[in-house]
């Protein structure tokens, strides 16, 4: 399912870095009808129009099919004076040639009409046409008109019909099936006609089109009438006039596509039945059979949740072939690619459906109001999903969305490192404020707001929305209830969940012997903050709801606020349970933050998750339990012995749900403590942990199974194979034989990417030499599959020598193997483990004026080696080592560098020292008592015989 894997993808792009890599899957969600960072880019860029002068009626004539590329169109545009003017001003692209002009008045304004003054000429002095800088078409008049005139602006233009599927109208063909389409969000309706094209400017619009007599044209409303033209080929269809609505919902298709209908009837809502119809060529028809009653179980639900029809008389659904752009939403008239609708899931229907009320029938007053209505579309299309089809959701929605937030706002400085997904990660956030309001309101209450935000009648009934709204008509319905506290409303309580690149932690600590327990809030943060981080207080109003061990579930809006005005700062309240049983905070991640309890409680949760009756806490939160515990650990909140024991039900346990933070975790934790004594056992511990889940899976694979059952088979395979685990690096020998005796090794890769890291981290040394050469010998074409060798085989790599082999043959030989695109990659893949960026220090020293040679020209690429070389220890000593580099190149290093980068060594140094010093005897004490005594004696047997290879020195040529 595309949504899952765009989650799935973002927790692994956040929080995986080292083991994935992104796929056109992973940023699918967030490539939906509105990209957040365009409408960002769009906001700086935007010259917004004159308020004087309003649009109320269009009437646009379009001829696609002239020829050339080329096509014609005329508007006439009625607008209305809302301020004393005498310019009319319209956004039009530079593209569109005007060919004529004219404005004539058709109404005179109410203080002339109170006098019984005629109608007066008016005339043109000048145009203005658009240009690059400020797409403006003004008209400025020789006469002033005041407040209540009106003019009917007429104008022929020819403008160019476009390949982009993403811009104006366009012209496309699929197997001899040509077909023309719009696509005018956000600001695309002005590459096509001169118009108002902002949000709020809404009007009516009559719609013609000339059209070849062998195809048809569909609109935002049903056609008309057809009449004849001078040209018997073609016809002109007119299409009935909008209600009002913004010029980017205006959609167009001309095509020669055929349609199917539902088995089913959408049900009748506010006296109308929409109709729905599925457009597509006759080849494509037959797999989209399915479609139509899907739309209209959906649209059946939504109209019931919404009270409302989305008002339009029909709605035609497009599957365009070989469209891979965003989905459109346009009112009545929507365009998908045909692997969307032809997905069994639901949920990317459903998002765009639910676009028909919020975003067509109600619509954001500027752009800027736009990402609110997004976050509100994407809970509800994830609520709906789960209620009509809950399987396609696999029980994740919405924990592993939190995996990756609550890993990014636990960072001292969030997206410092991937800054191009904030605008998407804050939309997710305030998805989950939403999904909090409709627990702690209740789902009636939440549902009544929401109606009351689709049915607002703004200003001349304009149906507009401001980013706030929805909060006010959520309030306005609290309000009638006691479930906020005196002083709070939702707007309030939403802003700081909202706006801030953080999230709390709240701590509860039973106090026994009272039968009270204390909770309290802070920042929470996962990774210790730097001396620069900047200090922040935040508090949020939360909401806690608790449930406890004989009432392992929770019905009712929630009772208790732990507000930030509490006074004092920390609240008591009464327990809800004895002291021989556990509660739990936050259950279901009802609100967005993790949750610590005291020792004891923690105990008592560990007993309960190995005992028989562990499924009775529902899925969402036996996942929860696990993934507060490790976070928690990391960040130094929790002891990870507790951590540790709270993973020792993963024996018996085989839920997906649960099995998800786990994989995160370890990659964490390995990376913080690879290097040291104690990662050997932490392999074992990961072969321990994943090996029965891993051949239970393995044992019911199946063709047609479940997703989530592949994906689990393929993590766990893995990171067990990474781990060492011997029958994983059978297998990858196995295959990678077969490629060392292939007769022409560097026509294909004969070894899956499963295996390819195991291998080399594993593997001999001959078959290390082998990727070696494959990368120096792989053909142009197959550039894509020799840079992921070649970051394998940097990166997977353990032995020091070979490490030395890889960069002795990329730097210090004299071959043109290697680009300095591919010494930056290597150096960037060694920097990320310890020991590849020991040795890669280690070679700096050594070759230091040879290597400067080489680059002496490129000082970009040598400063960002001497990065790289020397910014990941994390001891003492090595930062002794880095100084020592320094002084004894004194010429090399501009003074404010060296000064800037040991103070950011130190700081990490000492950061790491603690954490090291704090954590990892812990860590090593649990996991000698916990690991099977096999696998202690075999990591004792293994370091007793472990000997360091010499360097090979060995010089590749490039083969022919």
């Amino acid at each position: 399912m595309r949504y899952l894997a765009a989650i799935t993808g973002l927790f692994l792009i956040l929080a995986l870095p080292q083991y994935a890599s992104a796929s056109p899957a992973i940023t699918s969600r967030f490539k939906r009808s509105m990209d957040l960072n365009e409408v960002y880019h769009f906001k700086v860029r935007q010259h917004r129009l004159p308020q004087e002068v309003v649009p109320t009626s269009y009437h646009l004539e379009l001829q696609p099919f002239v020829g050339n590329d080329k096509f014609n169109g005329r508007v006439r545009i009625n607008v209305t004076w809302t301020d004393t003017s005498d310019t009319i001003t319209l956004n039009a692209h530079p593209d569109i040639h005007i060919l004529k002009y004219n404005v004539r008045i058709t109404e005179a304004s109410s203080e002339e009409r109170e006098k019984g003054l005629p109608l007066m000429d008016v005339n043109v002095a000048r145009v203005n046409l658009p240009n690059w800088r400020k797409p403006w078409y003004t008209i400025h008049l020789e006469q002033m008109l005041k407040k209540g005139s009106s003019c009917e602006v007429d104008i022929s233009f020819v403008g160019n019909l476009t390949a982009d599927a993403n811009r104006g109208l366009y012209r496309k063909e699929y197997l001899n099936h040509p077909y023309v389409a719009t696509s005018f969000r956000l600001d695309q309706a002005q590459t096509v006609f001169p118009c108002m094209d902002e949000p709020p400017y809404k009007a009516t619009f009559k719609l013609s089109v000339l059209r070849p007599v062998n195809m048809t044209a569909r609109s935002n409303t049903p056609l008309e009438l057809t009449t004849a033209s001078d040209d018997q080929n073609f016809v002109w269809d007119h299409f009935e006039t909008t209600p009002k609505m913004s010029t980017y919902q205006l959609a167009l298709l001309v095509s020669d596509f055929e349609s199917i209908s539902p088995s089913q009837e959408v049900n009748e809502m506010d006296g109308r039945r929409v109709e729905i119809n599925v457009w597509a060529p006759k080849t494509n028809l037959d797999s989209l059979k399915h479609v139509p009653d899907k739309v209209v179980r959906i649209m059946n639900y939504l109209q019931e949740y919404f009270n409302s029809s989305i008002v339009l008389p029909k709605l035609d659904i497009v599957a365009l072939p070989w469209y891979n752009e965003n989905p459109t939403d346009n009112w009545g008239l929507m365009f998908f690619g045909t692997n969307h609708l032809n997905n069994p899931s639901i949920w990317t229907v459903t998002y765009e459906l639910i676009y028909q009320w919020m975003g067509q029938y109600i619509t954001p007053f500027r752009w800027s109001d736009a990402p609110v209505s997004k976050a509100l579309n994407s809970f509800l299309a994830s609520m709906t999903t789960v209620d009509i089809n809950p399987d396609e959701m696999e029980g994740r929605w919405p924990m592993t969305m939190l995996y990756s937030l609550y890993y990014e706002f636990g960072k001292y400085e969030p997206f410092s490192r991937v800054g191009g997904i904030r605008n998407e990660a804050t939309s997710s956030k305030t998805e989950l404020v939403f999904r909090m309001f409709n627990y702690t309101l209740g789902k009636e209450l939440f549902q009544k707001g929401v109606r009351n935000f689709i049915r607002q009648d703004s200003e001349e009934n304009l149906r507009t929305f401001f980013a706030d709204d929805i909060y006010s008509r959520l309030n306005d319905v609290a309000n009638q209830t006691n479930i906020l506290p005196e002083g709070l409303t939702i707007n309030s309580i939403a802003g700081p969940w909202t706006t801030r690149d953080r999230v709390p932690l709240v701590t509860v600590i039973r106090d026994y012997e009272t039968k009270t327990m204390t909770l309290s809030q802070k920042v929470y943060l996962r990774e210790a903050p730097r001396a620069s981080t900047p200090k922040v207080s935040y508090q949020w109003d939360i909401p806690i709801v608790m449930m406890s061990e004989e009432k392992l579930e929770f019905h009712k809006p929630c009772p208790l606020w732990l507000t930030k005005g509490n006074e004092p700062k920390n609240l008591t309240v009464p327990d809800i349970t004895d002291e021989d049983h556990f509660i739990i905070v936050n259950p279901e991640e009802i609100g967005m933050f993790p949750v610590n309890y005291d020792s004891c409680n923690w105990k008592m949760l560990t007993q309960y998750l190995r005992g028989p009756n562990r499924e009775k806490i529902p899925v969402l939160t036996r996942a929860k339990l696990l993934h507060d515990s490790w976070n928690l650990a990391y960040s130094g909140e929790l002891c990870f012995g507790i951590a540790l024991n709270m993973t020792l039900f993963l024996q018996e346990e085989r839920c997906h749900v649960v099995w998800e933070p786990v994989f995160m975790m370890i990659d964490h934790i390995g990376r913080r403590i690879e290097g040291s004594e104690v990662y050997p056992k932490f392999e074992a511990y990961i072969r321990t942990l994943l090996k029965p889940l891993y051949m239970e899976l393995k044992v019911s694979e199946q063709a047609s199974e479940p997703s989530w059952k592949s994906r689990m088979r393929g993590m766990a395979k893995n990171f067990l194979c990474r781990a060492g685990y011997e029958p994983c690096i059978i297998e990858a020998r196995d295959q990678y034989q077969r490629w060392l005796r292939d007769e022409d090794p560097d026509a294909r890769n004969s070894v899956t990417n499963d295996f390819i890291c195991p291998l080399f981290k594993w593997g001999t040394e001959e078959e290390w030499e082998f990727g070696l050469q494959r990368i120096i010998n792989f053909p142009q074409q197959k550039m894509m599959e020799r840079a992921y060798l070649l970051k394998s085989l940097a990166g997977c790599t353990k032995d020091t020598y070979k490490i030395e082999r890889l960069l002795n043959v990329t730097i210090l030989d004299p071959n043109e193997n290697f680009s300095d695109s591919d010494i930056q990659l290597i150096f960037v893949t060694l920097s990320g483990g310890a020991a590849g960026y020991r040795t890669l220090f280690n070679f700096l020293i050594d070759n230091w004026d040879t290597v400067k040679q080489r680059f002496e020209d490129k000082q970009q690429l040598w400063s960002r080696i001497i990065e790289l070389a020397t910014s990941t220890f994390s001891t003492q000593q090595g930062l002794d080592l880095v100084k020592k580099l320094y002084e004894s190149h004194p010429d090399d290093f501009k003074p404010d560098q060296v000064s800037t980068n040991l103070m950011i060594q130190k700081a990490f140094r000492a950061d790491r020292k603690e954490w090291t010093e704090k954590n990892l005897p812990v860590i090593d004490a649990w996991l000698s008592e916990n690991l099977p005594k096999e696998e202690l004696e075999a990591i004792q047997s293994s370091t007793a015989t472990t000997m360091v290879m010499p360097v090979i020195s060995m010089k590749f040529k490039k083969t022919n």
